[in-house]
């Protein structure tokens, strides 16, 4: 018989990193393994939805807790509000004795506790405590979370890539095609590519910058149209799958100007298209980007940098094609769905004593 194992996370509809990672958890080695329960407590939408979609996943979680009594809670969270939301997860689950394993998804450790107020780090560090274990992204995360004071073990599961080997080939396109997917904001980045692609475009127009996702985006539009380089761009919404996966394999070039990351899925899916990647050296970036190997980084905001790489990248169709080989080939020696879920249940196993 599978032992039950409860899943909080986001609505499997839902934008964002988190729902792509266990979008494929679905119908897994996982599932095949254990019988997971998914609870989701998040949804895109109003104020109001959210709040209805998070108190009916509350009763939800503590219904199973009583009537099914699962063997651990796996719960994905972030920072900021989605911390706060899994708080009563947490506290749940202990009242029941049930161990928790907190897999950390965010970046921004500095708003969560360094800048927090004395009564904000103790409540971080209790919620930390009550955990069986913290699963985080990257080395680099897990070190940046030793600022915390707690004793809970942290263990570093890496997101995965889907592999597309069919996409690795010679496009050749004479307009070359920049790719961004995630939100629109600033910690994207996504306000220094207006400079960014108005530099480029004075020394080779044959460029679109596809700018694919939701967030501030009349405001970008208004900065892109003052520099009098909108007909260079094209913003698609946010992406759905099949969307998706047209425009990544259209895409030439992955670009990713962040300044706070853990570990990208956008990159990764980038990845395992067969795309060079531009992006900068922050969280989990450098583990999945090789200099020069497959893709450019830099630090964040450095404008030039940027411009001169990616003017490298698309006037060499042998370099797009070779950075992508290395890209494709990262993706799957190191961070296949087979590799993910391998380190997951590992340590299912080692929670419930297989």
């Amino acid at each position: 018989m599978k032992k039950k194992v409860c899943m909080v996370v986001p609505s499997f509809s839902a934008k964002g990193g988190i729902a792509t990672v266990v979008g494929g958890y679905k119908n897994s080695e996982l599932e095949r393994k254990y019988d997971v329960i998914y609870i989701e407590s998040y949804c895109d939408g109003n104020k109001v939805k959210k709040i209805f979609k998070a108190i009916g996943a509350y009763f939800l979680f503590l219904k199973e807790m009583v009537m099914n009594k699962p063997g651990l809670v796996h719960i994905h969270s972030s920072f900021g509000g989605s911390f706060y939301r899994k708080l009563p997860f947490v506290y749940i689950a202990n009242f029941f004795n049930i161990p928790v394993i907190n897999h950390i998804h965010g970046s921004e450790i500095a708003n969560l506790y360094i800048n927090a107020s004395e009564r904000k780090k103790r409540l971080v560090e209790n919620c930390f405590d009550k955990c069986k274990y913290l699963v985080v992204l990257s080395e680099e995360w897990k070190n940046n979370l030793q600022v915390v004071n707690t004793k809970t073990p942290k263990i570093v599961i890496e997101n995965y890539s889907t592999i597309h080997k069919e996409c690795l080939k010679r496009k050749n396109h004479q307009k070359k095609n920049i790719l961004f997917l995630g939100f629109i904001t600033e910690l994207k980045g996504c306000f220094d590519i207006p400079e960014i692609a108005k530099k480029v475009i004075e020394k080779n127009e044959n460029v679109e910058f596809i700018l694919a996702g939701s967030g501030e985006i009349e405001k970008l539009q208004e900065i892109i149209a003052e520099k009098g380089i909108s007909q260079y761009f094209s913003f698609p919404g946010w992406v759905k799958k099949d969307e998706k996966e047209k425009l990544l394999k259209n895409a030439d070039i992955f670009f990713l100007p962040s300044y706070t990351e853990a570990m990208p899925m956008s990159i990764l899916e980038a990845m395992g298209y067969g795309l060079p990647i531009v992006t900068t050296n922050v969280g989990g970036i450098p583990q999945l980007v090789e200099e020069g190997k497959n893709g450019y980084m830099t630090e964040p905001g450095n404008i030039d940098c940027f411009v001169n790489v990616i003017l490298e990248l698309i006037e060499n169709d042998e370099l797009i094609y070779s950075m992508g080989k290395e890209s494709i080939e990262k993706a799957y020696e190191n961070y296949s769905l087979e590799k993910h879920l391998h380190k997951l249940c590992k340590l299912y196993e080692n929670v419930l004593g297989d």
